[in-house]
């Protein structure tokens, strides 16, 4: 008898024909860390409540993969600060590797400030990590503690080390900021290349309320990318990562560069992605309001019918892109800040 063949995963498509394949979550709001771009001096974090149990949050992944995502990536806040995650991990790296045609993950990955990574490494890649973004602004140890407000650059030099002898690629990214940490942007590139991770250039988001004006620190990568390319050989390449990076290649080095330009040149044209917070709400652009509440229908005893019912109703609200502008006086485009939404 023949086999039948097997039936080809649902998709998720926007109202402008994007296949969504790619769901960012956030497992909590907290974080060991009070960066000057992300948060304000003192935070008020979610109560407990609030925040999605991961069976809970599992039930959604399982949902949304069932509809054709194939990506996941891990956020926070810093994702690592709660505890259970790694297990967690492991409970949706058994997603892995479907058949072709069949729901499945093709990717899980994870973005971390890697203060607590040095501890959690082993067990990430055997959960199916193999690629991690990591946030890091500087490497001069007093710069990092201003930017970070509490960090220790040590730790997160050694969470990176952790991972790297694991075999997992690493990412870089950096928040360029006029200003701040302008003058290291050719010290990273050079660093990247020695260790063999890629490196990320990212425009400050007006997210939330930080406590401080914005504009100053405003940097246009097209002007930093104009000032590296006096220095360096920038080579173009076809990789995309998934995400909104535009990629080149350090001919010096050997290593990609990336540059995430949602304020002066944006990437919605392809925007294959999407976002579910902690709370269990699913953003469909990062720079809109507009939101699903997810939590409400899960707690009510949703069937995984009605649930996919409610994110298919989301995905039909999609826009076509954002309008990040930096606010008034430097404020917030969007009052929400990135550590509440999933980065």
């Amino acid at each position: 008898m023949l086999d039948r063949p097997r039936p080809a995963a649902p998709e998720l498509v926007d109202p402008f024909g994007r296949s969504i394949r790619y769901l960012r979550v956030s497992v909590t709001d907290r974080c060991d860390m009070r960066c000057v771009y992300c948060m304000a001096p003192e935070m008020t974090f979610l109560p407990p409540r609030e925040v999605l149990s991961f069976e809970e949050l599992d039930r959604l992944c399982d949902a949304f993969i069932e509809q054709g995502v194939r990506r996941l990536r891990i956020t926070g806040g810093e994702p690592l600060v709660r505890p259970g995650v790694v297990d967690f991990m492991h409970r949706l790296g058994a997603r892995l590797g479907a058949p072709d045609g069949e729901p499945g993950l093709d990717e899980l990955t994870l973005t971390t400030n890697a203060s607590r990574l040095a501890r959690h490494a082993a067990e990430l890649y055997r959960a199916g990590v193999r690629r991690i973004n990591v946030s890091l602004d500087s490497l001069d140890p007093e710069r990092f503690r201003r930017i970070t407000r509490t960090g220790r650059l040590q730790a997160t030099l050694d969470g990176i080390a952790a991972a790297r002898s694991e075999g997992m690629a690493i990412r870089i990214n950096t928040v360029a900021m006029r200003d701040t940490n302008e003058d290291e942007f050719d010290g990273l590139i050079e660093w990247c290349g020695r260790i063999g991770a890629d490196l990320c250039f990212i425009e400050t988001m007006p997210m939330g309320d930080v406590g401080e004006d914005r504009t100053d620190r405003f940097l246009p990568l097209s002007e930093v990318r104009r000032r590296l390319s006096a220095r360096w050989t920038l080579e173009p390449v076809t990789h995309r990562s998934g995400g909104p990076a535009r990629y080149e290649r350090v001919a010096e080095t050997g290593r990609r560069l990336g540059f995430i330009t949602p304020m002066s040149h944006n990437f919605c044209e392809s925007c294959n992605r999407i976002r579910l917070s902690c709370t269990g709400t699913l953003y469909m652009c990062l720079g809109q309001d507009d939101a699903a509440d997810l939590r409400a229908p899960l707690r009510a005893g949703a069937s995984r019918t009605e649930l996919v019912a409610a994110i298919r109703e989301a995905i039909g609200r999609k826009p076509k892109g954002h309008d990040f502008v930096i606010g008034r006086n430097g404020g917030p485009a969007v009052a929400r800040h990135m550590s509440a939404t999933g980065g």
